[in-house]
């Protein structure tokens, strides 16, 4: 009885909890679909689509499109940046170097800096350097200091319980570095790769305080919202919102998608080792180290077996 009580009590609690997180959204969206002579407040005065067309009106809204297509152009690249610089230090920090401490203790503590004051060095910096401000250059820096901490600290959790051996059974079978880390390490940390692009991109789309003052006189979407808060009465705010939202759940729907393919894949190479898969017979003939290594295939999901794809001596014919 008591323990009934109790998830009684954490039920209701977590459904309040969820109530706050979402109710705003909620009522967001339902307003962004009032009529055409609507207001900002319930009751609603019909149903419409009108102010999702109203957007793209330039002398209603202000540069929506614009602004929206800089902050995904600006929000692909720091993606980019931060799943290239994140794995590649999670290789490069797998051994100790000196120095090494202090880096990551550099890069670590943007976090903890405030981002408005982010926002306002590097804004200073240009500013005595006598470089323009713009999204693609001072607010892309800014907003790496804000997403490559996380991809970091991603990488390192991930690498610091990889297994090498792995590494070195595909050297072992001829596989040169960049083959290992193509068919072996690259197909196992891909879920972590896909985790940081997904926290890349989302949080540099919704970044305003390290863009407020490095984004120069083009505004990217964050900002455009806040300018219109001023200026904008009607639900066409509302409807701005919705379009966000349901932007920022199809980053996350991709990003899963993305991890639900590459565990497809990875259960259909293990069912694959199971059925017919069948490694090389150590008598068989040993081609010419060039040749071997064009033939090493991925490393099955669990990491523990690797299949060379050498079908000529698999037929008993003895070349490579």
């Amino acid at each position: 009885m008591r323990r009934s009580f109790g998830r009684a009590v954490l039920t209701g609690f977590f459904l309040l909890f969820v109530l706050f997180l979402y109710g705003p959204t909620m009522t967001i969206l339902v307003l962004s679909f009032q009529g055409p002579d609507g207001g900002l407040t319930f009751p609603m005065n019909g149903v419409s689509v009108h102010w999702f067309a109203s957007l793209f009106e330039t002398q209603k809204v202000g540069d929506f499109g614009g602004s929206l297509a800089r902050s995904l152009m600006l929000a692909t690249m720091v993606m980019a940046a931060t799943v290239a610089i994140s794995v590649a230090a999670g290789l490069g920090f797998r051994r100790r170097f000196r120095g090494s401490g202090a880096l990551f203790t550099l890069t670590v503590a943007s976090l903890i800096v405030p981002s408005i004051l982010v926002s306002l060095g590097i804004g200073l910096l240009f500013s005595l350097a006598g470089w323009d401000t713009g999204w693609y250059s001072s607010a892309f820096g800014a907003q790496l200091t804000w997403t490559l901490p996380f991809g970091l600290l991603i990488m390192f959790a991930v690498f610091n319980r990889f297994d090498r051996a792995w590494e070195e059974a595909a050297r072992d079978l001829g596989a040169t570095a960049w083959q290992s880390f193509r068919h072996v390490v690259l197909p196992i940390i891909a879920p972590s790769v896909i985790g940081i692009a997904l926290f890349g991109f989302t949080l540099s789309y919704d970044e305003f305080a390290r863009t407020l003052l490095t984004a120069g006189s083009d505004n990217t979407l964050p900002l455009e919202i806040f300018g219109m808060t001023t200026n904008i009465t009607t639900p066409v705010l509302y409807a701005l919102g919705t379009v966000t939202t349901v932007l920022s759940f199809l980053a996350i729907g991709l990003a899963l998608a993305g991890m639900t393919i590459l565990d497809l894949r990875r259960r259909r190479r293990v069912k694959l080792s199971r059925v017919g898969v069948t490694e090389f017979a150590p008598s068989a003939p040993r081609c010419p180290r060039g040749r071997n290594n064009a033939t090493i295939r991925d490393a099955t999901g669990s990491g523990e077996r690797m299949f060379s794809r050498r079908t000529a001596v698999e037929e008993g014919n003895g070349e490579c």
